[in-house]
């Protein structure tokens, strides 16, 4: 059993981009532009780490082999200093437990653990304190906890499970994804409250700068792997109170994370988040994996009007 690595808050703070991950026409992964976006992203200033094998990034789509292969893609392409977060979305604990491992091994600093899908059908604090603790002990990294929207119903664990999760010593942080921004500040308060050194990320990317006048760590967000700087630059007017000016970043980044994440279904998040790096030319193709379905005209169309918007203000 490797020892488990004291949780660093340091390494876990300001912004976290969650990557994409570009697949070729047969929904094979093209490691050459994930090698590309990695490097793009993780080299834009401001961004303080990578999150890959997140919702955007698919992983729960992917093959065991295939979310390998991209935590090794991205370790090489980032900076050797980057903190790089992969996410862990196996049903078993021993799946989960051997992703963990094999995920440290390909170069991992931390992993985020999603929730098993069957826990939507009920779930036991036990069972799930045990399954995080298992993996913790297992691969040895420090462990981000999920706060998922507060519309998966049991899959969002509430605020005294979190706090209980929070006791385990591997525990670095939080992705705070309620998607509401009271509930945002009800557990940063109870958290910090408790355990000062864990990190609540405020990740609900379209309202960081509600969250962030609550007060925050950082984000891991996907639409910093859109607009890094723009994110970046809102998480930094934030921290030092300059509240015109964050006002300002708030009003050019809403039009573009409404479209991606407010329109319903919002399970077509991941394929706008393709669509718009494709309109940007940062990708050849915004095929997603199946069952997921590519946009139609009309959904292709809106983005492209709300990235026009965006390019002509970056000009």
């Amino acid at each position: 059993m490797p020892e488990i690595q004291q949780p660093d808050i340091g390494a876990l703070t300001g912004i976290h981009a969650a990557t994409v991950c570009p697949l070729s026409s047969n929904g094979a992964i093209e490691e050459t532009e994930l090698q590309a976006h990695v490097a793009e992203i993780s080299a834009a200033e401001g961004i303080g780490g990578l999150l890959v094998n997140g919702h955007a990034g698919e992983g729960h789509l992917l093959s065991p082999d295939e979310r390998h292969l991209v935590i090794g893609v991205a370790r090489a392409a980032m900076p050797a200093d980057g903190f790089l977060t992969a996410g862990i979305t196996s049903e078993s604990t021993r799946s989960a437990v051997n992703e963990a491992t094999a995920a440290a091994h390909a170069g991992a600093d931390a992993v985020l653990v999603f929730p098993p899908n069957h826990w939507g059908l009920g779930l036991d604090k036990t069972i799930v304190i045990e399954h995080h603790r298992a993996i913790a002990e297992a691969c040895g990294l420090p462990l981000l906890l999920y706060k998922a929207p507060l519309a998966w119903g049991r899959m969002s664990y509430d605020i005294d499970l979190l706090s209980d999760l929070c006791a385990l010593d591997a525990v670095a942080g939080i992705k705070e994804g309620a998607w509401e921004v009271s509930a945002y500040e009800e557990l940063r308060r109870r958290i910090k409250s408790e355990r000062p050194g864990v990190s609540v990320m405020a990740s609900g990317d379209e309202h960081l700068m509600a969250c962030y006048q609550v007060g925050t760590d950082g984000s891991q967000v996907s639409l910093a792997a859109i607009v890094p700087e723009l994110v970046a630059a809102l998480f930094d007017a934030s921290k030092s109170g300059d509240w015109q000016s964050a006002r300002a970043i708030h009003d050019q980044i809403y039009p573009l994370s409404r479209e991606i994440y407010r329109r319903a279904p919002a399970f077509l998040a991941t394929a706008r988040l393709k669509t718009c790096l494709k309109l940007l030319g940062k990708i050849s193709s915004d095929r997603v994996k199946r069952p997921m379905r590519q946009l139609a005209d009309p959904e292709v169309g809106r983005l492209q009007d709300v990235l026009s918007l965006y390019q002509q203000r970056n000009i």
